[in-house]
């Protein structure tokens, strides 16, 4: 296929490279220069426009910060694309957006998917993301060699916006289980326990998670955990406090009651407040022995 891809950053840009990798054509476009310069050492064709970009392109994906900006980018593409073309979101949005994005797209006669990532800058790199895709199973079944390029585990969660609801579930549970998983470990050290004890107890107990398995948030049990690298991200502060945004909005918007994740946002904000927004969300365990008047 050709591809126009929009937004090559940390995550776009690996994900456009294992395209090209895939045998695609991959166009694409970034307002950064540098990160242009990178896409195009890794085969991707580096374009002065957007409109260049699409040009020719079967299918379109966009990875971008925001819903402001995915919908600027799809307002230009639909009055640039022809009809059909299929138009994919994979940035991590507000569920209006979301919404408004397919409908802009339908406006057009294309169709349209909104397909959030999981698995951060190290699985776009490995191809190893997981996407959470909402979207009409047609165009769902069209994307899928696009999507197995990039990722390794591909779920259609339903309908338009199914996707970017998953996702917003599923990084509230990743937030609030990391500030859990540091507690422990915060608990076990005021209490003389060696963190690989609670680690061989808890990883094969009922407190056993993602983010005491995967990422545990100390040095030692899991060597490949942002922990060993003075939380050098994966998975930035300041992300996990945008989705968990994410996840109070929706909340308030569907009359949903979620205490713990409201909690959740209120402590990523103050860690990102401390200066930490730069460092792995792994890393607000340092917060709450702060708070506990501990250290490492």
């Amino acid at each position: 296929m050709t591809i126009g891809f929009i937004g090559l950053g940390h995550m776009g840009g690996p994900m456009a490279a294992n395209l090209v990798k895939a045998g695609h054509t991959v166009k694409g476009f970034d307002l950064s220069q540098p990160l242009l310069d990178e896409a195009q050492g890794k085969g991707v064709a580096a374009c002065a426009s957007l409109a260049e970009a699409v040009s020719g392109a079967d299918t379109v994906i966009t990875m971008l910060p925001a819903g402001k900006h995915v919908l600027s980018v799809w307002q230009e593409l639909v009055a640039t694309v022809p009809s059909g073309t299929l138009l994919i979101d994979c940035s991590t949005i507000d569920i209006d957006s979301a919404r408004k994005a397919h409908e802009m797209a339908a406006g057009k006669g294309c169709p349209s998917l909104d397909a959030p990532v999981s698995g951060g800058t190290g699985g776009a790199a490995a191809g190893t993301l997981t996407f959470m895709i909402g979207g009409e199973q047609q165009a769902f079944a069209d994307a899928a060699p696009i999507f197995q390029a990039m990722g390794k585990k591909i779920i259609h969660c339903g309908g338009p916006t199914a996707g970017q609801a998953a996702k917003i579930c599923n990084n509230m549970i990743l937030g609030i289980s990391m500030i859990a998983v540091g507690e422990a470990f915060v608990l076990g050290e005021k209490l003389g326990l060696s963190h690989q004890a609670l680690y061989d107890v808890a990883s094969v107990s009922s407190g056993q998670c993602w983010s005491l398995t995967t990422y545990c948030p100390v040095p030692g049990p899991v060597p490949t955990s942002p922990a060993n690298n003075d939380y050098k991200p994966g998975f930035a502060g300041a992300l996990m406090l945008k989705d968990l945004k994410l996840s109070q909005e929706a909340a308030q918007s569907a009359g949903a009651t979620t205490p713990l994740g409201a909690k959740a946002a209120e402590l990523y904000a103050l860690f990102n407040e401390l200066g930490n927004a730069d460092k792995d969300f792994s890393g607000i365990i340092d917060m709450l022995r702060q708070q506990s008047g501990g250290t490492a």
